[in-house]
């Protein structure tokens, strides 16, 4: 990457956007001092327009959320300006249409119509003393010379940052290079230029990974991923992939990530997947024979990170997939050594039926029962 990574959370705007999730005041406050905690450095945390209530809940959370660096969402109109300028936000973000579909079908206006709006409402905006960010919406459906006329009127009225938003998750990581590099071109080194990916097509994370390749400066996330339709582009999946695939550092701490996952679950009532990277359950447990012999000899030969670097341990469980060397690690847990290869075979396929069956890992006491089981008047066991 060209530099390190802003994330810019969303989880407190577009987040709370899913379908069927409203977040209550105390929830949104307990959110945005977790994220704050863990050196996220930006939060959208707000649509002021929404009335008084949503203002005082936004103010509210800024109490909470410093030392982060706080936005608040609004139209690209008068009314949404005067709300947000009531909020305890360090950034005003105004959004706009700029795909010709959007424009026609949804506004009834003209592409000059639009440069006209930037200018007066972002130079408006930016006379206030505020930091503005001008959104546009759709952007990966606009025509990119007409996406890049409305950056740079907004960066010449005063905007700091552009936010790109793939509004609908059309992209892939190629054309996602390819229109922020332009985008870049476009606008100069000097402006700030924000992705905000959607998961439609569950390209998410990759679209936001390619468009800070490209020259994006800042990355739009929300915890566990939450947003509208198919979500947003996932928290703990930028950072650590940030870390891990480009070698960049965000500033959040990642031992934080868990339980920041596990705070919004209970918020939304949405539960994270089993299988979901970096905050299910079940990402570092391990089951294949081949995979558990080769996690006991070098954990790298099965394992991308180690699981410390967000609060996890690796766990092995016995399945109709484990091995050999897994039942003998088992045991060797309950503090028996199993040292007959013909009494592990015995009791593998003890395990392996167990497992078709019962569609779950045997208990330490089915353990002990299957080796009693198995055993041929002791042979074969020692105390470890």
């Amino acid at each position: 990457m060209p530099h390190p990574p802003v994330i810019n959370d969303t989880t407190l705007r577009d987040g709370e956007q899913t379908a069927g999730v409203a977040f209550t005041v105390q929830e949104k406050c307990a959110i945005a001092h977790a994220l704050a905690a863990a050196g996220v450095p930006e939060m959208e945390i707000g649509i002021p327009i929404m009335g008084e209530e949503e203002i005082a809940c936004i103010n509210a959370i800024a109490a909470q959320a410093r030392p982060a660096t706080l936005m608040v969402w609004g139209r690209l109109t008068e009314a949404d300006l005067a709300a947000a300028l009531r909020c305890d936000a360090d950034i005003v973000h105004l959004s706009i249409s700029v795909s010709d579909i959007q424009l026609q079908h949804k506004l009834g206006r003209s592409r000059d119509w639009v440069l006209q709006e930037i200018g007066r409402i972002i130079g408006a905006a930016a006379r206030t003393g505020r930091s503005i960010s001008f959104g546009a919406e759709d952007a990966s459906r606009a025509d990119p010379a007409f996406l890049a006329a409305a950056a740079c009127q907004a960066r010449d009225h005063g905007a700091r940052r552009v936010r790109y938003a793939d509004t609908l998750g059309v992209l892939d990581p190629f054309s996602t290079y390819a229109a922020i590099a332009g985008l870049r071109t476009a606008v100069g080194n000097a402006m700030e230029i924000e992705v905000h990916a959607h998961n439609d097509l569950g390209l998410a994370t990759a679209n936001t990974l390619a468009a800070l390749r490209a020259g994006a400066t800042h990355a739009s996330t929300t915890v566990n991923g939450l947003g509208e339709r198919a979500g947003n582009a996932a928290l703990e999946e930028v950072v650590m992939a940030t870390r891990h695939l480009q070698q960049g550092e965000t500033g959040v701490d990642t031992r934080q990530l868990v339980g920041i996952s596990q705070l919004v679950e209970q918020a939304s009532g949405r539960r994270v997947a089993f299988n979901k990277s970096i905050v299910g359950e079940a990402v570092f447990t391990h089951e294949s024979g081949i995979h558990v012999d080769g996690l006991l000899k070098n954990a790298a030969t099965y394992e991308a990170f180690d699981p410390a670097e967000v609060g996890r341990e690796r766990r092995t469980v016995l399945g109709k997939h484990s091995g050999s060397q897994a039942v003998r690690h088992a045991y060797r847990a309950l503090g028996i050594a199993l040292d007959d290869d013909g009494l592990t075979r015995r009791l593998l396929a003890r395990i392996r039926h167990h497992a078709v069956q019962a569609k779950r890992a045997p208990t330490q006491d089915e353990l002990h029962a299957f080796l009693r089981a198995s055993q041929q008047g002791g042979a074969g066991v020692l105390a470890a």
